[in-house]
């Protein structure tokens, strides 16, 4: 069963019926209903063409759905129009789904559920089961997505710049349940790379390959956290940085900068230094400073002063952390990192403490009360051997 060509099919099944006369919402609740059939049936008897036998399915699906609801007899018309079988329209009409999906009227969590449903082609069990939230939960959210975006136009233009938000929250999700969310996310944006000729696009694209590639390296066999500066980097994908690297390169070469694509410059230079000695911090530093005048997000500039704190010393990191404001998350975590490098332990350990109780995520709070910990140790053995 090749789910990964059934969820490709879902952007043009689903734009094809729309064109025929369906509204959106009835439109995706019978693509699902063909999706899910369709994982049944085809083990056993694959079709010739799937593409046709998903539109044939979900556009029966459409008509029994529409006959039996009597207070939408008005769409009688639709069904005695019934297209002549033959072959499907060659339309894509992926990019109008992406800009519907992720229309402003919509919440980020609602836009990303929509966008996997519609777009992706997952069920609603398996975006449930990817943000750890009952079934039910989900078919709620999904449902009142799509009744907000019901009058919208489908050929109405749309943001990209709202899009790519999308895409980059579902990539950050990471991964649970039975689908990978970062390996769907970088899927999806190929499939909008190869719509859509836009430097932004070809950016996020990169940013996702460059990071996902350090994706082995990122735990250790415990499922502890492995900082970057220890990770092994001989289990980083070079296919995937040679991959990303090639794109941003050629995305760059087009003089539109954005911040996607200068988020993938900082990312492949972390990637091009062989050991962490090598990074070039002073060039990061450089990248930060462009990805500043880009956007006024707050976490630029707490990553910045890390990256100052590499180049310049940790004294200096902590004078750029200190302009910021201390309730930004990971703010205290950065705070104990760098009184580390300046060598004051007791504090280090002290912030390292405090940042685990702020952890948003159990295995970052795991590495932190770990870091605590050492330094907690690392002390008690130095006042031991310097009484």
């Amino acid at each position: 069963m090749n789910e990964a060509l059934l969820r490709s099919l879902t952007p043009s099944v689903l734009g094809i019926l729309v064109r025929r006369g369906a509204d959106f919402a009835a439109a995706e609740d019978a693509v699902q209903d063909a999706l899910v059939k369709a994982l049944s049936v085809w083990p056993a008897d694959p079709p010739r063409d799937p593409k046709g036998w998903l539109i044939t399915a979900a556009w029966h699906r459409f008509l029994d759905a529409t006959r039996a609801d009597a207070a939408r007899r008005r769409r009688e018309d639709v069904v005695d129009e019934e297209p002549v079988p033959g072959p499907a329209p060659s339309v894509d009409d992926t990019l109008q789904l992406y800009f519907l999906c992720a229309h402003p009227s919509l919440t980020p969590s609602s836009a990303v559920a929509l966008t996997l449903r519609a777009v992706g082609g997952l069920t609603t069990r398996q975006i449930a089961q990817a943000y750890l939230v009952p079934e039910a939960t989900m078919a709620q959210r999904i449902s009142r997505a799509k009744r907000t975006v019901a009058g919208v136009r489908f050929d109405q233009p749309g943001d990209v710049a709202t899009v790519l938000r999308v895409l980059y929250l579902v990539f950050n999700e990471g991964y649970s349940g039975d689908v990978d969310l970062a390996a769907e996310a970088i899927r999806l944006t190929r499939q909008l790379a190869a719509t859509i000729d836009h430097p932004e696009v070809a950016g996020l694209l990169a940013l996702m390959l460059l990071h996902h590639a350090r994706r082995a390296a990122r735990t250790a066999p415990d499922g502890s956290l492995v900082p970057l500066a220890e990770q092994d980097r001989g289990r980083w994908d070079t296919r995937s940085i040679a991959e990303g690297v090639e794109i941003l390169q050629a995305a760059l070469a087009r003089d539109r900068l954005g911040e996607f694509q200068a988020q993938a410059a900082i990312a492949a230079l972390h990637a091009d230094a062989l050991t962490a000695e090598e990074t070039d911090w002073v060039q990061i530093v450089e990248w930060y400073d462009e990805l500043t005048l880009l956007t006024d997000n707050p976490i630029v500039q707490l990553n910045r002063a890390v990256a100052v704190g590499e180049a310049d010393g940790p004294r200096a990191g902590l004078t750029a952390l200190g302009a910021l404001d201390d309730s930004l998350p990971r703010h205290t975590a950065v705070a104990a990192y760098l009184h580390e490098r300046d060598g004051d332990l007791p504090t280090a350990a002290r912030l390292y403490a405090e940042a685990a109780r702020k952890a948003p995520n159990l295995a970052e709070r795991d590495h932190l009360t770990r870091q605590a910990a050492r330094l907690n140790t690392d002390g008690r053995h130095l006042r031991s051997e310097h009484p």
